[in-house]
């Protein structure tokens, strides 16, 4: 292309690969590949990096991004029916009820349905009011590979997607005006969705020496000891390992099922990493990926490293996150929002918040358990 990159908002990189490298393609990136995160304008190329116009941001690894999306599918049916069963029993004892959105064993607050209808969405947490889990960005902004794909393309490549800035949307054949008309297909985002949906989860190492083993086994008593895997989830339950293309969930903008006619389905579990995932006594397949899929407040009056947006996104608060799944991420220093926080030690004194109790629990540990801690935390690792 043309275009003169700049590490501004809008077309920064050749090829997503610049910024998804580590340790592989897929993978994270490093500081110098943060970009500049921005909405609201009609085209994402605009020079300038002011804080109240975008948030720097790192890159995040991709790496089981396909088990990401179908926990986020059963998760967000889960809270839907929830909402329905709720209104079903509220209309026929005439007075109100109230139920816990409760999925996977992951609480996102309550609801209270209406013998009228009405729906009181005010104790819901986590979650966006429609109940729709969008478990990608560090906001938990985005639905699908398939809307990140879109958006990604459009932000950093200049390049649109028919299906969201094509005529049918916008009128226009050329709507960045950059002289290409028609300039990505549905088969072309169809494609990236593909590779994506099928990258191999991470996974906990095994190859440590036994000093290193037991430190880690150590370490991991630790973790759950100061309360980290109550958002940091060791695994989510999975029922089924069929990804569709497009989703269930999507909304206007992004290519839905109901615009074609049969949707790509990809069968996860005949890929040799999906058969190694280790099931539940239902069958279900875990999903180690340490997460929740679930937004935090993550600052504090004492504690506010995180706090440092200017610009929400999508309606989300500044100091609220996603909160970020843990496998991979001995392969993919640096840390935070925007990859600066260069150890594990400094991006775990940053948490406050919701997670200030257990940031506490470390912080007043001896150095022996940081550090077993840490081990453990070494081991979680994408496979090259």
């Amino acid at each position: 292309p043309e275009n003169l990159f700049s590490r501004t908002s809008g077309s920064d990189a050749n090829a997503c690969v610049a910024c998804h490298n580590d340790p592989l393609p897929g993978g994270a990136g490093d500081f110098a590949t943060n970009v500049f995160v921005s909405e609201g304008f009609t085209i994402a190329d605009f020079d300038s990096t002011d804080p109240q116009f975008s948030n720097e941001r790192g890159s995040n690894h991709l790496f089981g991004a396909g088990l990401i999306e179908l926990l986020a599918r059963e998760m967000s049916a889960d809270l839907t029916q929830l909402r329905s069963q709720a209104l079903i029993q509220a209309r026929k004892e005439g007075q109100a009820v109230r139920v816990e959105l409760i999925t996977k064993d992951v609480s996102f607050g309550y609801l209270t349905a209406s013998a009228d209808g009405l729906v009181d969405l005010t104790e819901i947490e986590g979650v966006d009011s429609d109940l729709i889990i969008r478990p990608f960005s560090q906001k938990g902004v985005m639905t699908s590979l398939r809307q990140f794909s879109v958006n990604a393309m459009n932000h950093h490549h200049g390049m649109q997607a028919v299906e969201r800035f094509g005529e049918r949307w916008t009128g226009e054949s050329d709507f960045d005006e950059d002289n290409i008309k028609n300039e990505l297909s549905a088969a072309d985002i169809s494609a990236l969705v593909a590779w994506q949906a099928t990258l191999a989860a991470p996974r906990i190492s095994t190859t440590a020496n036994n000093n290193w083993q037991q430190a880690a086994d150590k370490g991991q008593a630790f973790f759950n000891e100061s309360g980290c895997q109550q958002c940091h989830r060791p695994a989510l339950p999975l029922k089924s390992l069929l990804f569709s293309d497009p989703g269930p969930v999507d909304s206007a903008g992004t290519l839905q099922q109901a615009q074609v006619k049969n949707a790509a389905v990809y069968d996860l579990g005949l890929l040799d990493w999906a058969q190694q995932l280790p099931r539940n006594k239902e069958g279900h397949v875990l999903v180690p990926l340490f997460g929740d899929l679930k937004r935090h407040k993550m600052t504090d009056r004492q504690v506010d490293d995180f706090g440092n947006e200017l610009l929400s996104q999508r309606f989300v608060d500044r100091n609220i996150f996603m909160t970020s799944e843990l496998w991979g991420v001995a392969s993919t220093a640096p840390y935070g929002h925007r990859n600066d926080m260069t150890t594990l030690d400094r991006v775990i004194r940053a948490h406050g918040g919701d997670a200030r109790q257990s940031r506490d629990h470390y912080v007043n540990a001896d150095q022996e358990q940081q550090s077993n801690l840490i081990a453990f935390l070494k081991l979680m690792v994408i496979e090259q």
